[in-house]
């Protein structure tokens, strides 16, 4: 006897049902629903009604063998889910890559890797065929994703500018001509244009002991918002003091240990460009408890503008913004339409194609609150 919490099983109409009901033969049906060519426009108008009338839903499996598409697509990211489900940069980023898959029908697998023995089982799913792509962000330097990626030959596109030289490591492979000339797809925003602008700031703020606290210096943003902090502090006359400069993760508890740190070596320190809005949320915590206030005695400046962050630290933010939904959902644009067999490049309203490689490099914009 079915027990009563499970429902019976629906009957799904069929490829012969919409035929029956549209007049047509099953391989018409076939190449209609799978997007095929040769169907004349009347013939394939009475297929789609009688999918529609009929509630067809074609089966992806089946429909796979003919488009040889999965329309599904990895996103890997090179973080464990403590820290991605921690952190409003990732929300951000996927938001725009799910929406940008939505609007053209495509499914998003989320795949994460929490250590080193998770990256054999990514490259694993990916060589498996389950997807037409992959989206890859949060990579470190030391990360052995993107080879074993390309060894699966999977389509790509990487959130952050990658560290490597493709063109470089073709050469070291011995392979030449197309494929060491085709470097790799990215998008980024500019880390270290946004620092500058971070750091001039605060030096036009007349503030004369300006620190930084980096990010992860394994990652490629981190390294070119330090490069911009000092691009502008070489300029500054006697300013160039290492102590200034405490390394961090990206993270409110880094941010909160970077900033005790530099109130032990430079007390005398009156402004604070963090490396992003979290490590600032925990510099600005510092802060209070020693009893600096903020700007008045120490101005902060973070990075990013993650508005739930930003506008609700004790003072607002003032911080760089980037758009890190339009990231993502530019990453997911250029992925699918590399599949589609359009430039992987074109340059769009958001963004312009960068130098290095084929990279999209999305402008940045100074956010002034109360902090600085």
């Amino acid at each position: 006897m079915r027990s009563p919490e499970v429902p019976e099983a629906v009957s799904r109409p069929t490829l012969e049902a919409v035929a029956a009901r549209a007049g047509v033969s099953r391989a018409t049906v076939s190449r209609v629903v799978n997007g095929g060519d040769g169907v004349r426009e009347p013939l394939a108008e009475r297929v789609r009604r009688a999918v529609e009338e009929l509630g067809y839903v074609p089966n992806q499996a089946a429909r796979s063998l003919v488009t040889r598409r999965h329309d599904a697509v990895a996103v890997v990211i090179a973080e464990p889910e403590s820290r991605v489900f921690a952190d409003p940069f990732f929300a951000l980023q996927l938001r725009g890559i799910s929406k940008e898959l939505t609007a053209h029908d495509n499914q998003l697998v989320l795949l994460l890797t929490e250590g080193r023995a998770d990256h054999a089982r990514v490259a694993r799913y990916l060589a498996g065929g389950h997807v037409d792509g992959a989206l890859v962000f949060s990579l470190h330097l030391d990360d052995p994703l993107p080879g074993l990626i390309r060894d699966a030959g999977v389509p790509t596109v990487f959130g952050g500018r990658p560290d490597w030289d493709e063109d470089t490591r073709a050469a070291d492979r011995g392979h030449v001509g197309e494929e060491a000339g085709r470097g790799v797809v990215y998008v980024d925003c500019d880390n270290r244009g946004g620092a500058r602008t971070a750091v001039r700031h605060l030096v036009g703020l007349g503030r004369s002991r300006v620190a930084h606290i980096t990010g992860a210096l394994d990652q490629t943003s981190a390294v070119d918002r330090l490069d911009g902090y000092r691009d502008v502090m070489a300029g500054v006359p006697g300013e160039c003091d290492p102590r200034l400069v405490v390394e961090s993760d990206f993270t409110p508890a880094g941010g909160e240990r970077a900033m005790r740190e530099l109130l032990d070596r430079c007390p005398d320190v009156d402004a604070v460009f963090a490396a992003n809005d979290l490590t600032a949320l925990g510099a600005l915590r510092v802060l209070r408890a020693s009893g600096r206030r903020v700007p008045e005695d120490v101005a902060v400046v973070g990075f990013d503008d993650m508005v739930p962050v930003a506008e609700q630290t004790d003072p607002p933010l003032t911080t760089v913004r980037q758009d890190i939904e339009e990231m993502g959902r530019l990453m997911a644009r250029l992925l699918l339409r590399g599949l589609s067999g359009g430039r992987d490049t074109e340059p769009t309203a958001a963004g312009t194609p960068g130098t290095a490689g084929r990279g999209v490099i999305l402008p940045t914009t100074l956010i002034r609150r109360a902090s600085a």
